[in-house]
């Protein structure tokens, strides 16, 4: 069979909506992927923003429980003595009392300006150093110990031993009144911490 132009000429229309076809086709085939393109981008976004939307609502749960502990440690401070300002005369009596009840025979101390520590870059809080010199007259070396020991135990601050020395009493002879064998002299930290104003 032969085509001649005039067959040419039948087939001009069928042809064209054939071409017209396979151009829609391909239109509709490049639309559709465009569009999958577009919705895959979208899902992508919106999942980007579930994950930053989970990360900060974990941050929010860190911080908060961060914020929780920190109040109950400030309370449990408190609740020792420790947080809040320092009392001074708390301090005096309680070191007369154990004085007495530990019967230790001589005892002078001072106290020193109170300074403010290093907050270890922690903005809540403040911590405080108030030095303390003390001079006990002792009869053994365990009274020191016993003495320190119940100090730390129940005293309203933190208190720290820089040193301590041990030596018998200057001066002291046969027959000198001085009742006691030893005398102990050490230096001492009462550290005290405060939540910092505007701190909740």
């Amino acid at each position: 069979m032969k085509f001649t132009t005039r067959d040419l000429v039948k087939l001009q229309w069928p042809l064209l909506g054939a071409l017209l076809l396979i151009a829609l086709g391909s239109f509709a085939a490049w639309w559709s992927s465009n569009d999958a393109v577009f919705a895959q981008r979208q899902r992508d976004q919106a999942s980007s923003r579930m994950l930053q939307i989970e990360q900060r609502l974990r941050q929010v749960r860190t911080e908060e429980q961060e914020l929780r502990d920190r109040g109950a440690i400030f309370q449990r401070l408190q609740q020792s003595g420790i947080a809040g300002e320092e009392r001074r005369l708390e301090w005096t009596e309680l070191l007369d009392d154990i004085q007495r009840q530990l019967r230790i025979p001589g005892i002078n101390y001072e106290f020193g300006i109170r300074k403010p520590l290093d907050n270890g870059g922690n903005p809540q809080y403040s911590y405080f150093a108030s030095p303390m010199r003390i001079q006990l007259h002792l009869l053994h070396e365990e009274d020191l110990l016993r003495f320190l020991s119940r100090l730390q135990q129940e005293a309203k601050a933190l208190v720290l031993i820089r040193n301590c020395t041990l030596a018998p009493p200057p001066g002291r002879g046969i027959g000198s009144d001085e009742p006691a064998h030893l005398v102990g002299e050490c230096e001492l930290r009462w550290i005290t911490v405060r939540q910092s104003a505007g701190a909740s």
